[in-house]
């Protein structure tokens, strides 16, 4: 059972390894500071914080979020340090944007979870006004074990106040370079995916225009995973590898309008509860508990297996980032040692240097070696989730090898999201992340056919990867062709050489494209202008507040132009127009993914920067490109693969291509 605490009281924690959850009706910037038994910080190198987000036994969030998830492991934690104090601050303060004390929003809400997500604890941090920067609780050590305790002290002089008030003589320096930290990332932060419906209505709304630039996050929400940022991580959310959410003051019921503060929690849900997930079996005696899949929240089991696709990655984020926190701690430790040892000059010559160079050689292997035992415990279990989930995600989810690809149909709405490969990092070379971005897109895709080796050292020339290239394009837009209703999706083609011929031949046998490849310089500006001035068109029609408005007969589905061997055929006129694009069309429903070598489209300097840095790279080879900028990893992306000699892409096609002609009649 959950505690719900008041101010100044405390509950035993019974897990060393935690979660901390923070949820705000505005952006904040999240820390936590390392003390000792006075609750002393002995230096800014006690301080997690955005940006450095990674201490031993902490990980913070890298930058200001309304929801943030910290990761903390008590038993990482060194003896010197009896106190753990979680930190929050309005980064906007200081900056004279958004809101500039905690009292104008709502009250930000505190929970303690286990690695389940189990609430251990909460506090709602009331009683706000002029406080710009609060500890919003502490982990604490006593007679050996730990405990929670709810603080909800508030510091109107922000985090240079509350730092000096914990006693580090840095607390300005500090202060001020946690401000330019946030402060970077919000330049950088993108807007979270458009919100769900609240019925579970996720079929596409005519003519309606997306909400923001991108995924994620997480990712996006990539991949958020992300993507990683993968990209960015993952989207959905709130902490699961998605972008995070746009920035600006408190909206909704808790913005202040001049009268009282609504204290209540702005995440908190005040309709009927989802149905309950799938139970777990129950567990022999002594054995963790085995995996179900499904068994996070959700309305729909395919919310479920899409948000417990992305818990599995925030697990592998954190589990890989505590190993190697715990890697780089026993290295510095062995160095310190080492320098120690080898100071007085008199241990240098007897056999007293060789004992203490092999004592801290000796400790360093034990502290990695727990470690490695702990990363292996996590990797088991994760393996152990993999085995089932894989075989239950629905067709958008799944590789094209899953067998449910067999008994496809046609579906009715549009899904939640979208597989377009998987992630993976160094120290779980077994275990694949699905990659889910959001639909409907809200970004393009680059696909770089400009790689020459591959992560595993085989050489592949140009030749090869401009044609593994557009495979890996044609696998994208067939998934994307296949989560679609009948007639809610149309593709193009630019091919100006006719090179993709081959690879383009499902989608060009099966009927599935709007119209044959278009080819030469005049296909290239037919096609182009034919999709800028639907963006004009809509756009137009929608400032005009009348999306009915629009010609008789005229396409109301989403559209993907794919383009092949960019920049042949294309004039600057041409690269304006993809541009204007990439950053116009996403909002109604037109979009981009590029086939293109990203050293030989550098010719076109400034003019092509903006559009390379507006999509979403993805490679036809597997590659690390992906940043995490949740824990900092750079994860390793595949892209997805039709296994050799099967048909399943064809026959997907061919029932998309029936379906299409069935509802044009």
């Amino acid at each position: 059972m959950t505690a719900e605490l008041v101010r100044g009281q405390n509950h035993p924690l019974s897990q060393s390894r935690l979660e901390i959850r923070i949820s705000a009706g505005t952006p904040v910037a999240a820390a936590a500071a390392l003390g000792d038994e006075n609750g002393r910080i002995h230096g800014t190198q006690w301080v997690a914080h955005p940006g450095a987000p990674v201490q031993p036994g902490l990980e913070v969030s890298r930058q200001a979020a309304a929801d943030h998830r910290l990761a903390v492991d008590l038993d990482a934690m060194t003896d010197a340090v009896h106190r753990v104090s979680v930190l929050l601050a309005l980064p906007a303060a200081n900056a004279g944007a958004g809101p500039a004390r905690f009292g104008s929003v709502a009250a930000p809400f505190v929970a303690v979870t286990g690695l389940d997500g189990t609430e251990v604890a909460s506090y709602t941090i009331t009683g706000l006004d002029l406080e710009s920067a609060v500890v919003a609780l502490e982990l604490y050590r006593r007679q050996g074990a730990w405990k929670v305790r709810a603080v909800g002290q508030g510091y109107a002089g922000g985090l240079a106040e509350l730092f000096a008030d914990q006693g580090l003589s840095e607390a300005a320096q500090l202060a001020a370079g946690i401000d330019e930290a946030v402060a970077k990332g919000l330049a950088r932060s993108v807007q979270a995916p458009p919100p769900r419906t609240p019925e579970g209505d996720r079929s596409r709304q005519a003519a309606a225009p997306a909400v923001g630039p991108d995924q994620g996050a997480a990712p996006q929400g990539a991949p958020g995973p992300v993507p990683p940022a993968y990209g960015g991580q993952p989207a959905g959310g709130q902490g699961q590898g998605g972008p995070q959410p746009a920035y600006g003051g408190a909206t909704g019921p808790h913005a202040p309008s001049g009268g009282p503060v609504d204290y209540s929690h702005p995440r908190r849900q005040t309709s009927a509860p989802p149905p309950p997930p799938p139970a777990a079996p129950p567990a022999q005696p002594g054995q963790p508990a085995r995996p179900v899949a499904g068994d996070a929240t959700g309305w729909s089991m395919e919310e479920r297996l899409y948000n417990q696709v992305w818990g599995m990655f925030e697990d592998l984020a954190r589990t890989a980032a505590a190993y190697r926190s715990a890697v780089d701690f026993a290295e510095s430790r062995m160095d310190k040692e080492l320098e120690q040892a080898l100071s007085d000059p008199r241990s240098r010559i007897g056999g007293q240097g060789d004992a203490a160079r092999e004592a801290a050689r000796a400790r360093y292997t034990q502290l990695v070696d727990q470690a490695r035992v702990s990363l292996d415990r996590d990797l088991d279990q994760l393996v152990a989730e993999s085995e089932v989930v894989e075989p239950a995600l629905p067709p958008a989810f799944a590789r094209w090898d899953n067998p449910c690809w067999h008994a496809y149909r046609v579906p009715m709405e549009i899904p939640m999201a979208l597989r377009l490969g998987d992630l993976r990092l160094p120290e779980a070379e077994s275990i694949r992340i699905p990659m889910l971005l959001r639909l409907p897109l809200e970004r393009g895709l680059w696909i770089d056919s400009g790689r020459t080796d591959s992560l595993d050292g085989s050489f592949t020339d140009s030749h090869d990867m401009r044609r593994l290239a557009m495979d890996t394009a044609v696998a994208h837009a067939a998934r994307l062709l296949a989560v679609y209703p009948a007639g809610e999706f149309t593709l193009h083609v630019v091919d100006p050489a006719g090179s993709g011929a081959q690879a383009l031949a499902p989608l060009t046998q099966t009927g599935v494209l709007a119209g044959p490849p278009a080819q030469g310089a005049a296909g290239v500006t037919e096609v182009l202008a034919r999709l800028t001035q639907r963006v004009d068109l809509v756009q137009m029609a929608l400032r005009g507040g009348a999306p009915d408005a629009l010609p008789p007969g005229f396409d109301t589905s989403q559209q993907l132009l794919i383009v092949n061997d960019f920049p042949h055929g294309f004039d600057d006129r041409a690269v304006n127009q993809l541009r204007y694009l990439v950053d116009e069309g996403p909002s109604v429903g037109v979009h981009l993914m590029m086939v293109a070598d990203r050293e030989e489209s550098a010719g076109y300097g400034p003019l092509l920067d903006p559009l390379w840095r507006a999509l979403l790279r993805l490679t036809p080879v597997p590659d690390d490109h992906l940043a995490d900028p949740w824990v900092g990893h750079a994860w390793t992306y595949e892209p997805p693969a039709v296994p050799p000699g099967s048909e399943v892409l064809r026959q997907v096609l061919t029932q998309v291509a029936e379906a299409r002609r069935t509802w044009n009649r």
